[in-house]
């Protein structure tokens, strides 16, 4: 029996995904959780095998940062990001964070008891879009940023100062503006909207 938790700040959701999976023998919903600090508490208080979670609550926390503290209790369960993003930020992101499998909210219900079954069984469970796209980024290099770039461009996106930047990812400002510097050289561009806008063109980051 897979015992999961499902966490999504949509109520219709949950309620989609619980109709789904409940009528399958082999998966109990044991939990659910509406924000990704409220995930973090309902994980550590209940037995579970899985984790179906979002990436975007509306908290403080994002799917990817309460799937690294999940994963760094002891007997943690896996963790299957289900999501409308597949950006290279979000997707790079949450594998860094330890996520087994990466799936979009438009797959397929098969497609989604499948992956369900394969992360719960400790195995990789990417989307065949999400495979496309990180073969993609290996085969491109050139045009690819780092995650640590990533999060950084991401943050500038948001509108956040070089100090404001650093403050959230516990760095240096001279080491923001030294991301900064790579990040330009790597797009070819020479400004912080510039660099946001490109990465948006190419798919690094959401449009909005």
């Amino acid at each position: 029996m897979i015992r999961l938790i499902l966490c999504d700040d949509h109520p219709v959701v949950r309620a989609g995904l619980r109709a789904v999976l409940t009528v399958e023998a082999d998966i109990q919903v044991v939990g659910e959780a509406t924000s990704a600090e409220e995930a973090i508490r309902v994980v550590g208080s209940t037995r579970s095998d899985l984790v179906l979670m979002d990436l975007q609550f509306g908290g403080r926390l994002d799917g990817a940062e309460a799937t690294r503290q999940i994963l760094a209790a002891d007997n943690a369960p896996h963790v299957l990001i289900l999501t409308n993003y597949d950006t290279d930020a979000d997707i790079l992101g949450a594998v860094e964070a330890g996520a087994s499998g990466y799936l979009l909210k438009d797959a397929p219900p098969d497609e989604l008891l499948a992956a369900v079954r394969a992360a719960a069984a400790g195995q990789s469970a990417l989307a065949p879009a999400i495979t496309s796209r990180l073969l993609q980024r290996v085969r491109t290099p050139s045009i690819s940023l780092s995650a640590r770039e990533l999060e950084v461009l991401t943050l500038v996106a948001d509108g956040k100062s070089n100090a404001e930047v650093a403050a959230e990812l516990f760095l240096g400002e001279t080491t923001v503006k030294t991301h900064l510097v790579h990040i330009f050289e790597k797009l070819g561009v020479g400004s912080r909207t510039a660099a946001v806008n490109a990465a948006r063109q190419t798919g690094l980051l959401r449009t909005s």
